[in-house]
């Protein structure tokens, strides 16, 4: 099962359970049997059309618009022509308009939003990047109950963005690709034409490092240095300490120190 499939299913899953219904009580719910039913639950057999997964977000009580949007990426995933997604979706077309979402979640994204994005734009491309950040918001919004029962809600939030960024980012011996941050960086747009060769090696080499951080250290290095937020905000958006956030910098700096092995600068070529 992809990763766009689980952020969908699940959340219905979790809500299924939670119910207090049993499979027969769905599936006469559902229009569907139950052995075609537990299948759906479970992930396994061909992937199911939205009219079908329509019915159980109605009967589960779980909104309607991102879910939609949720299913609509895992059948693009899954190789589903646009074809079938879109004669898939006619006949609950209604269904897929945004909504209103509560107002604690729609303060958490307002506040948060333009943050995500630029975590997320450390490893995707612009279009890439805001689909993930839409699709965060989406699973967030589709797990909200889960979310207020979580010890913090911030981290909550975090491990869905991270998980749903790692996804779709470039993966090179099982590490995140960061080089392409390279282009972007302050450094790089500030130092002048003969310099870049030199600062354009000693970058990648840096991020080649970066990359294989475990995540925590990862992210606040991330934070802290490539978007340029204070340790004050680094530990808001994480939803964790600040000292958790320092101590992971400290840990992670004395890394990429011992790690980070560049070529001496020269004058030019010798004789």
């Amino acid at each position: 099962m992809s990763s766009s499939h689980r952020s969908w299913l699940e959340p219905m899953r979790e809500k299924y359970l939670g119910s207090g219904l049993t499979l027969g009580d769905l599936s006469c719910q559902v229009l569907l049997a139950k052995s075609k039913l537990s299948e759906l639950l479970r992930g396994v057999g061909l992937y199911p059309r939205w009219e079908v997964i329509h019915r159980l977000g109605l009967a589960l009580d779980l909104p309607g618009w991102p879910l939609h949007r949720l299913w609509r990426r895992a059948a693009l995933d899954a190789g589903k022509p646009q074809e079938w997604i879109e004669r898939s979706t006619e006949k609950a077309s209604m269904s897929t308009a945004p909504g209103h979402p509560p107002l604690d979640y729609g303060a958490l994204r307002q506040t948060t939003e333009d943050d995500y994005r630029f975590y997320a734009q450390v490893f995707l491309r612009d279009t890439e990047r805001d689909a993930a950040v839409e699709d965060t918001f989406a699973t967030l919004w589709l797990c909200w109950a889960t979310a207020l029962r979580s010890p913090d809600i911030r981290n909550f939030a975090w491990s869905i963005l991270r998980a749903t960024v790692m996804a779709r980012a470039v993966h090179r011996d099982g590490r995140p690709e960061l080089e392409v941050a390279v282009f972007d960086t302050v450094a790089l747009r500030m130092i002048s034409p003969s310099d870049s060769t030199a600062q354009l090696t000693e970058s990648v080499e840096l991020f080649k490092a970066i990359s294989k951080l475990p995540p925590g250290q990862l992210d606040v290095m991330v934070l802290r240095h490539l978007c340029g937020f204070t340790a004050e905000k680094t530990s808001n958006l994480l939803g964790v300490p600040l000292a958790t956030v320092r101590s992971d910098e400290r840990r992670a700096a004395r890394y990429l120190e011992s790690a980070v092995s560049l070529p001496p600068d020269t004058e030019g070529p010798t004789t």
